[in-house]
């Protein structure tokens, strides 16, 4: 049995928590939307995960709409990208100092909160997605600068790290990082090494695409044989299987999986409480790991 508990910002959270980015998909039944939020806060969830390019504000206004102060979640949002709505990809790249302090202000805006808790910066040096071009190739200390005034003028509590490489994050150090998150799971972990220096460290990590296969081409731990040969053996989805890997490999493991079905939030949830005993992990291990950069742009 894994812990189901771990220290982020200098709070006690549940290991599973959500990421609001699938919010978006109930855009036209909001009700819908607010009561899948609130049902993940009644199964224990205190850890969501945001950004204002979500939905085009919609993610963060749900948020807003939903969550209590009483209900002691920890909402994390990132930077480092804006809206692009009738774009190829809804969303652009937004590196400049400039900009990353123009959505820390549009994130307190529609949050309506006067700290941000944690705020990623989402560089765009690894894993799937885009690549910066021209202007938008900033250095990365010319960004955390930009960051850690903002968090010295108190509008963000804490700074993290998106798709950065382990050079970037050894830089990044110093500047004191509250958690990194970078595309991982069983089946792409090419991360490893900076995963371990984040358990050295104390920082917790929060892979997003946890199950990969976010595009085309890139292997899914649900295409298995040994994730659904686990699953079945335990009477638990493949998708449990992933994630409960997650929390098994290491105990700095945070997971933020979407979802905008109640019944997949609750299968989420419960992946938590998934034990492995040592053979079934070591069956799980030995998954072939394969690579997850795919540029898009």
């Amino acid at each position: 049995m894994t812990a189901l508990t771990a220290t982020f910002a200098d709070r006690t959270v549940s290991r599973v928590g959500y990421g609001a980015l699938q919010l978006e998909r109930l855009h036209d039944r909001r009700s819908e939307a607010v009561a899948l939020l609130r049902r993940a806060v009644e199964l224990g969830v205190d850890h969501v995960d945001t950004a204002e390019f979500y939905g085009f504000g919609f993610a963060n206004d749900v948020i807003r709409e939903t969550l209590r102060p009483e209900d002691g979640v920890l909402v994390v949002t990132k930077v480092g990208a804006d809206p692009n709505p009738g774009g190829r990809l809804p969303l652009r790249p937004a590196q400049r100092p400039e900009q990353l302090r123009a959505s820390v202000e549009d994130n307190l805006r529609s949050l309506g909160v006067d700290q941000l808790a944690v705020v990623n910066l989402r560089r765009l040096d690894s894993g799937p997605g885009l690549r910066p071009e021209g202007d938008q190739v900033v250095d990365l200390d010319d960004q955390l600068a930009a960051m850690i005034a903002l968090r010295d003028e108190g509008k963000i509590g804490a700074i993290g790290l998106s798709s950065v490489t382990l050079d970037g994050l050894r830089r990044a150090l110093p500047a004191g990082i509250a958690c990194v998150q970078n595309a991982y799971s069983v089946v792409s972990r090419a991360d490893e090494d900076m995963l371990r220096l984040c358990l050295a460290e104390g920082i917790p990590w929060v892979p997003y695409f946890p199950l990969g296969g976010a595009f085309p081409g890139l292997p899914k731990a649900t295409d298995e044989p040994a994730v659904h040969a686990v699953a079945e053996s335990l009477g638990v989805t493949p998708t449990q299987v992933g994630l409960a890997w997650l929390l098994h490999h290491a105990p700095n493991v945070l997971l933020i999986p979407g979802t905008a079905d109640a019944a997949h939030l609750e299968d989420n949830v419960a992946a938590g409480k998934i034990s492995f005993d040592a053979a079934t992990l070591a069956k799980l291990d030995a998954i072939e790991s394969r690579s997850s950069e795919i540029s898009i742009g």
